[in-house]
């Protein structure tokens, strides 16, 4: 599968060693040329250096001969002209990277005279992700599957947890609620569990179940947090816009402060029931006359992950319950973690997972089967896929306990209809179902890739 690149920013590049390193032929196309040395040291990849929206560049890309175009560049303009050139030289499918409001609001109107097979936006994207943080604050991060039906969340254990000993398979009769924990991050090393596992303070857990079970769960273990009302935001771009606009509804109180002030200004204008603020959200003066000691959550977003590693520590020293940060580079995601900040969003990392689940999607060969939603987790080291069974297959209505499974594989949920299963032994795979698989080998396309 010949996919092409345009753009080798922090997206592009993500995408280019993600792809790459599962065997796609990857042509990428910038105008920098220190980026495109620096990317052909790097990868095993082809690069042109040239203009993305350049007829010429793109012909020498192969662009005609491509199954995908990926045009995600920094001008949302630029992006949307380079895939219509694309279509037009004769590429088989494009996405667009689209971030500013006003052109995402109206893709609907434009997706079919652009041509485009899809528009992704980093910014909605994140804002979501943020939101369903807040929403449940006992976790680190959220993930959905089933169309919301079932989550997987990240959830860092307190020196006092009373999990802190168990075995997994001693849960569910210690707390009366079905879970599945099914990995672990413990120190440098990720454990995809079986029931044997014990429990050790300092482990981040992975647990997937329906909200109302997690809910219960978290009573269960004494760490059910009160609900998120009081919300301050650090940075006023395109994802606080987002974010104030999905919390409005749910009655929170919201505070954007932001340096700029002609982008304060038209906040002002866009959110007339925000409060606005101009000025540094970085300085501890300012946050305090602001009330950041009131608050509830601090989400830091501004365009510095330094700035928003710091001002996160800051607010966690004052005990605010919910602390957020944004951060794109992955080594200040791990820095971020060993100073104890679990709770970081990646509009990087959330827009490559949308545009690899598609790629996944379109390359699957095996008809049995298909990638419905994918995840990253544990600093990418490990991938929840969400498998739809289509049709008949040598698994199907075999017991879970007599399928072999590769190592470092587990089957977390089944969807099934209306119902969720936390699976047993004595369960089976049918046709129809939607299955949560979770994995630390990379790269999977199939159910079958993770079986022997």
């Amino acid at each position: 599968m010949k996919i092409v690149i345009i753009g080798d920013g922090k997206v592009g590049h993500k995408l280019a060693i993600s792809l790459s390193s599962e065997d796609y032929d990857v042509v990428l196309i910038d105008r920098n040329e220190k980026r495109i040395r620096s990317t052909i040291d790097q990868l095993d990849v082809i690069c042109v250096q040239g203009n993305g929206a350049d007829a010429q560049a793109q012909r020498e890309a192969g662009v005609g001969e491509a199954d995908l175009v990926i045009a995600c560049a920094s001008a949302d303009e630029l992006n949307m002209f380079s895939c219509l050139l694309a279509k037009r030289l004769g590429a088989k499918k494009t996405i667009a990277r689209v971030r500013n409001p006003i052109y995402f609001d109206q893709m609907d109107l434009l997706k079919e005279d652009l041509l485009l097979t899809m528009a992704v936006n980093p910014e909605l994207s994140t804002a979501n992700e943020i939101a369903r943080i807040l929403f449940f604050p006992d976790v680190s991060k959220v993930e959905v599957f089933f169309k919301g039906k079932i989550e997987l969340v990240e959830h860092a254990l307190m020196e006092d947890s009373r999990l802190i000993g168990l075995k997994l398979s001693e849960i569910y009769s210690k707390f009366r609620v079905k879970v599945l924990i099914c990995a672990i991050k413990r120190g440098k090393e990720v454990i995809i569990p079986d029931g044997n596992v014990v429990i050790e303070k300092g482990d981040v857990l992975h647990i997937a179940a329906s909200h109302k079970d997690l809910e219960d769960f978290f009573k269960a273990i004494g760490r059910r947090s009160k609900k998120i009302k009081n919300v301050l935001i650090c940075g006023g771009g395109h994802i606080a816009y987002y974010l104030a606009k999905q919390l409005l509804p749910l009655n929170m109180k919201i505070k954007i402060i932001e340096k700029d002030k002609e982008r304060a200004e038209h906040l002002s204008e866009v959110l007339p029931e925000v409060s606005i603020v101009h000025g540094d959200g970085t300085k501890a003066d300012l946050l305090k006359e602001e009330g950041i000691e009131e608050a509830d959550a601090l989400v830091s977003l501004t365009g510095m992950d330094e700035e928003n590693i710091i001002t996160s520590l800051y607010a966690q020293t004052l005990d605010i319950p919910k602390v957020i940060a944004k951060v794109n580079e992955e080594s200040m995601i791990q820095m971020a973690e060993g100073l104890g900040m679990y709770s970081t969003v990646s509009p990087k990392s959330v827009t490559a997972d949308a545009i690899i689940r598609y790629v996944r999607a379109i390359n699957n060969s095996a008809e049995s089967s298909n990638i419905q939603t994918l995840y990253h987790l544990v600093n990418e080291r490990v991938e929840a896929a969400e498998i739809i069974i289509e049709k008949d297959a040598h698994f199907v209505n075999v017991p879970l306990k007599d399928l072999k499974m590769k190592k470092n594989c587990l089957i977390a949920c089944i969807g099934r209809g209306k119902e969720i299963l936390i699976p047993g032994g004595e369960d089976r795979i049918q046709v129809g179902d939607s299955v949560i698989v979770i994995t630390s080998n990379q790269g999977i396309d199939d159910f079958t890739d993770v079986l022997v």
